[in-house]
């Protein structure tokens, strides 16, 4: 049994697979959820289900928060700020790098160590060598709980800006969704043809993994600068050969929507003088600012 009492707050699926993994690793827990019946199965194993927040912030030194939205957490944690000065909270919600930044100054006005974090797992990952959480703000603050935070899930320190944690996860998932709507855009093509998808996805599974690999060289192109070293299909020979994929897609009575943004961008930077670069150069055309 740990010495170091922690407290979740929010008891949603992931809260509550966050507060299943402190138990398990011995760690006093104590659980508040506005919805008071869903502590009920944690108190049977172990939990202390606090009535209120401001019971359940007096119980620890660390407050893990998962809760909905950013107003959620400013909603529930405003009330009990003086009880929150000289503790650390470690905000697990969802949510964006400025977001994050006004969080922080808010808990830094009251006293209130802060660290935000980022959950790159699905509530059943939890406590898997498969989840990470992300996580930055002050250094000391995130040593001091590590113990805590890694009994959670493999834990990943970003820095001391703040922000960071909500940036990277935004980033990942980003790579996610893209990767899931190519595999809904390819199904949907094989699909069409009533081909079983179940028959179909172990070859496409195995070309996703075959082309993640690929992120490596990407990366080294896009901090280099240099989109022309190790070209093995150049950008004019892609953009010449993309619309049949969303040709195909409309004959075969398929929406390529999920694809079609990619083309003009490919276009313009052939048009640019590029054709002769990598794909990894089309990371240029998304800044939308300086």
């Amino acid at each position: 049994m740990s010495d170091t009492p922690v407290t979740v707050l929010g008891l949603g699926a992931m809260g509550t697979a966050l507060a299943c993994a402190l138990l398990k690793a011995g760690f006093r827990t104590t659980v508040w959820n506005r919805t008071a019946a869903k502590a009920e199965a944690l108190a049977g194993e172990g939990a202390r289900h606090a009535a209120t927040v401001a019971e359940a912030v007096e119980a620890s030194p660390l407050v893990v928060v998962c809760l909905l939205d950013h107003d959620s957490v400013h909603d529930t944690l405003a009330p009990v700020a003086g009880a929150l000065s000289g503790k650390a909270v470690t905000n697990l919600t969802s949510g964006k790098p400025r977001q994050a930044r006004e969080l922080a100054a808010w808990a830094a006005d009251r006293g209130v160590d802060y660290l935000d974090g980022g959950i790159m797992a699905v509530p059943p990952m939890i406590a898997t060598p498969a989840a990470f959480i992300l996580y930055s703000g002050p250094r000391d603050v995130f040593e001091t709980h590590r113990a805590a935070l890694d009994a959670m899930a493999r834990s990943e320190y970003l820095g001391e800006d703040v922000g960071l944690a909500s940036l990277y996860d935004i980033a990942l998932l980003s790579a996610m969704y893209g990767m899931f709507a190519g595999i809904l855009h390819a199904h949907a093509l094989i699909r069409s043809e009533d081909i079983k998808a179940a028959d179909f996805a172990p070859m496409l599974g195995s070309w996703l993994n075959g082309m993640s690999g690929a992120a490596t060289g990407v990366a080294a192109r896009i901090d280099q600068g240099d989109y022309a070293q190790g070209v093995v299909s150049n950008l004019a020979m892609q953009e010449a050969g993309f619309h049949h994929l969303l040709e195909t897609a409309e004959e075969q009575g398929v929406s390529p929507e999920l694809l079609a943004p990619l083309a003009p961008l490919m276009t313009r930077r052939v048009a640019d003088g590029h054709g002769h670069e990598d794909l990894s150069g089309l990371v240029e055309l998304l800044r939308t600012r300086a």
